[in-house]
C-alpha cells in the first residue's frame, strides 16, 4: 500500500506520519514544500503520475490563528483553495480511488447551535475573521462529494475541532491561542513578568484536541469499511466531525498552561482585541457511534505539549 501524506511536516501530518510508521506495513511518501509546491498544477500532475499512490491523506493547508487570517485573508483563501484543487484532481487524474482531507471546526456558522453538528454546515453566517479559510475548507468538504458522485471515488473528510500538541507552531504573531499562550506563560516565568496579557475576554469557549488523537481518528475514518462509513453520512454530507465533546473558556485554557508552566502571577484579558465565535463545540456523536472517542486529556495534553516545547519547539522557533 502507497499511502502519499502531504504536509507531512505540519504537525497534523507529522502525527498520522508517526502512526502510521509505527504499524510499518505501508510505504509512505512524502515531499518537502521546498521539493513539491501543491498549489503548482503542473507539479503536483507530475508528482502524482510519476508516484501513483494508492491513497492519498490531505493535510497540507496553510494555516494560523486570528491575527494571521485577518492580516492575509487573500494568501488564506487561495493558497488552500489551490492545494485542495490540485491535490484532489490530479489523485482522480493518476486513479487514487481513496483519499482523506482534514478539515476545520470553522467551516461552521458563527452562530451555529452547539455542539456542532456535521449538519449545520451551510445553514448560517461564518465567523468573520476566519471567513476565507473556512469557504475553502468548505470547498474541500464538496469537492471530495463531487468527485465521489461524479466518479465513484471514496474521498472522505473529518473535520477537527482546534488542535494543538508537539510540532505545534509557537510563532507570537500567527500561531493559535493554545500554544501563543504556551509561549507567552513560558517567557513570563523566564523574565519573571508581574502579569501576562491575553485577547480577548476570556469568556470564549473552545474545544482542544490533542494531535495524536486526530492521528488516531483519522486514520481510523480513512480505515472504515466504505459500507459503514456510507452507512453514518450522506453524499452530500459526508464529513465526520473529531473532537473530545468537551469545552473551557479561554480564561480556565490560561489558567491551566500557567498551572502546567510555573507562571504565578497576574492574568490580564484585554477586550479591546477580537474574541472570534462566542462558542466552537462539535458534536461528535457520529464519530463515538462509528466507535471512535478521544483520550488524552487537555491538562494531559499541554504537559507534553510543554514538554516538546522546551525540547524542540524553542530551537524551531529561534530558526524562523
Amino acid at each position: 500500500m502507497k499511502i502519499y501524506i502531504a504536509g507531512h511536516r505540519g504537525m497534523v501530518g507529522n502525527a498520522i506520519l508517526r502512526a502510521l510508521k509505527a504499524n510499518g506495513t505501508h510505504d509512505l511518501i512524502t515531499r518537502r514544500s521546498d521539493a513539491l509546491d501543491l498549489t503548482d498544477t503542473a507539479a503536483v500532475r507530475d508528482f502524482m503520475q510519476s508516484e501513483k499512490p494508492d491513497q492519498v491523506i490531505l493535510a497540507a493547508a496553510r494555516v494560523g490563528g486570528i491575527s494571521a487570517n485577518n492580516t492575509y485573508p487573500a494568501q488564506f483563501i487561495y493558497e488552500n483553495l489551490m492545494i485542495e484543487c490540485n491535490v484532489i484532481h490530479q489523485a482522480y487524474e493518476a486513479g487514487v480511488h481513496k483519499l482523506m482531507q482534514l478539515g476545520s471546526s470553522c467551516i461552521y456558522p458563527r452562530e451555529a447551535p452547539q455542539p456542532m453538528a456535521e449538519d449545520a454546515l451551510l445553514t448560517g453566517v461564518l465567523e468573520p475573521t476566519n471567513e476565507p479559510y473556512a469557504i475553502a475548507k468548505i470547498a474541500g468538504i464538496k469537492l471530495c462529494e463531487s468527485y465521489n458522485r461524479q466518479y465513484g471515488t471514496d474521498y472522505r473528510s473529518v473535520m477537527p475541532s482546534n488542535l494543538y500538541g508537539p510540532g505545534d507552531n509557537f510563532h507570537p504573531e500567527n500561531s493559535h491561542v493554545l500554544p501563543a499562550l504556551v509561549r507567552r506563560f513560558h517567557a513570563a516565568v523566564q523574565t519573571g513578568q508581574e502579569e501576562v496579557v491575553i485577547w480577548g475576554s476570556g469568556t470564549p469557549m473552545r474545544e482542544f484536541l490533542h494531535v495524536d488523537d486526530m492521528a488516531d481518528a483519522s486514520l481510523f475514518v480513512m480505515n472504515l469499511p466504505f459500507e459503514t462509513y456510507s452507512k453514518h453520512t450522506k453524499p452530500m454530507q459526508s464529513h465526520i466531525n473529531v473532537g473530545t465533546g468537551t469545552d473551557v473558556t479561554i480564561r480556565e485554557l490560561a489558567e491551566t498552561i500557567a498551572r502546567v508552566t510555573g507562571y504565578q502571577g497576574r492574568l490580564v484579558f484585554d477586550p479591546s482585541k477580537p474574541d472570534g465565535a462566542p462558542r466552537k463545540l462539535m458534536d461528535v456523536r457520529r464519530l463515538s457511534r462509528l466507535g471512535w472517542q478521544a483520550s488524552i486529556g487537555l491538562e494531559e495534553g499541554i504537559e507534553s505539549t510543554y514538554a516538546w516545547f522546551n525540547d524542540q519547539g524553542k530551537d524551531s522557533l529561534r530558526a524562523k
